[in-house]
């Protein structure tokens, strides 16, 4: 089916209480397997490419183009989008090529800079039809554990939403970036008070480090778009280290990167059906 727009997939469940799986892509065996996922359950996704990701292949464009194949082909709805980017070229380089959507990270900066570098980003795409997240507080964890003051003051986050006119709102409400355990505690109560407050769907970053149980509690309390990107690389590199130390002469990586693959698939397609609460 055509590529689908974002918008078309995050907006039905903003507009009940599900979620939204976006899932991080670092090679093209992840982009295989999130489709492969989402087409077993009969569910939207979205592939997620960030920043990181594009300098590991050196520019964007290799694993974006693959991306957007792999969606174009799918049986379900799969949008493509930019995650956490810094660089405005970036931003640009993926709306050239064809993603949906866009998250740039300003979040680092002081409020009224975000808010200017955020907005300029908004204008930009809009005029292209790519829809636009950002983020408000620091979902930290790559430099240290998530400290509750940096978390997302729901009158602040009105107001960034108005003068950024963002579509999505990533929150800091106590998950962290690359947690190896799914242990985090989320601020449920937050969360509450944030989607009351915010028009925007809110975006939950860092939910590899969070159960299956709380992430339905985060969808209940207001939560739409669901990232998770740790949790299935530790899927993946779990599996091919099991198949190397059970066959350590295997030399064809398909013996291996097509195990992992799978693994992913089905990990894929749980977590979809936890977020659609089924």
């Amino acid at each position: 089916m055509p590529l689908s727009a974002t918008d078309e997939i995050v907006a039905p469940a903003h507009a009940g209480t599900t979620g939204v799986g976006a899932f991080n892509v670092v090679q093209i065996e992840h982009a295989e397997a999130i489709v492969a996922g989402a087409e077993s359950v009969g569910l939207p996704v979205i592939l997620q490419i960030s920043e990181n990701t594009a300098r590991y292949h050196g520019s964007l464009a290799p694993i974006g183009l693959a991306s957007l194949a792999l969606a174009r082909a799918a049986y379900v709805p799969v949008a493509v989008h930019l995650d956490h980017a810094e660089s405005t070229d970036l931003v640009r380089e993926a709306v050239e090529l064809g993603f949906t959507s866009v998250m740039f990270d300003a979040s680092k900066l002081p409020y009224d800079k975000n808010v200017a570098a955020t907005r300029k980003i908004t204008d930009y795409c809009h005029r292209a039809n790519v829809w636009v997240e950002a983020e408000l507080g620091e979902v930290g964890g790559k430099d240290g554990a998530h400290a509750p003051g940096v978390r997302t003051d729901p009158d602040e986050a009105v107001a960034f939403v108005t003068e950024t006119a963002v579509d999505a709102l990533a929150v800091a409400v106590g998950s962290s970036h690359a947690m190896l355990t799914r242990d985090a505690v989320l601020d449920f109560d937050l969360i509450a008070r944030l989607r009351a407050a915010v028009s925007v769907p809110l975006v939950l970053h860092g939910s590899s480090g969070v159960g299956d149980a709380d992430l339905a509690k985060a969808m209940a309390a207001g939560m739409t778009k669901v990232n998770v990107s740790t949790h299935l690389n530790k899927t993946f590199t779990q599996t091919v280290r099991e198949r190397l130390n059970a066959h350590p002469d295997t030399a064809d990586p398909r013996k291996y990167l097509g195990l992992a693959r799978a693994a992913v698939a089905e990990e894929v397609a749980r977590l979809l059906r936890v977020l659609a609460g089924n």
